[in-house]
């Protein structure tokens, strides 16, 4: 049953899936950094805030793997869990903007210039209301835009992350056979 072959593969080798999630994260960070050197797409302030969420995902994990106990997997991947529902939040925003822009969409200003000049309690809600930026689609794939895929990435990752919590959980609760 393939249900049981995931839950033995988390158990046997719970390190190695937490670096399943590392190497998952690395490559969909190296191909945004190709659509933005090679194909010059510019990331918007939604792009970017999306983009530190799958790296603290991949930090969540490579922390996970690094430790030895079932307790540390298990908070690591609940990291993991945390860090998709929050960048699939940006992501699902982005969507909904790109579906239905506001009437008046301006350029507003550059992520690194907001952090800059405004304190946190007003930089946060300014990427939300998103700009002009963040509506514009200049790639698809298979009619997705960026804001899409990156949505269903980050909850196929939080969907893996959930069943390797579940994983861990029910081994924990039920006497091993071999421990090792």
């Amino acid at each position: 049953m393939p249900v049981d072959f995931v839950f033995a593969l988390c158990n046997t080798a719970p390190r190695r899936v937490l670096l399943a999630f590392v190497a998952a994260v690395a490559g969909l960070l190296l191909y945004g950094l190709y659509l933005q050197e090679v194909v010059g797409l510019v990331p918007c302030p939604m792009c970017i805030v999306q983009r530190y969420a799958m790296l603290l995902l991949a930090a969540c994990a490579a922390a996970g793997a690094a430790a030895r106990s079932r307790g540390a997997h298990v908070a690591a991947a609940l990291g993991v869990l945390v860090c998709a529902a929050g960048g699939a939040f940006v992501a699902a925003r982005q969507s909904w903007l790109q579906w239905y822009p506001p009437e008046v969409a301006s350029c507003g200003r550059d992520f690194y210039g907001m952090v800059e000049n405004f304190p946190l309690q007003r930089v946060i809600p300014m990427i939300f209301r998103g700009s002009g930026d963040c509506t514009k689609v200049d790639w698809t794939f298979l009619g997705g835009s960026l804001a899409n895929w990156s949505f269903v990435s980050f909850c196929g990752l939080g969907l893996a992350a959930l069943v390797y919590v579940f994983a861990r959980l029910r081994a924990g609760a039920q006497p091993s056979v071999a421990a090792a």
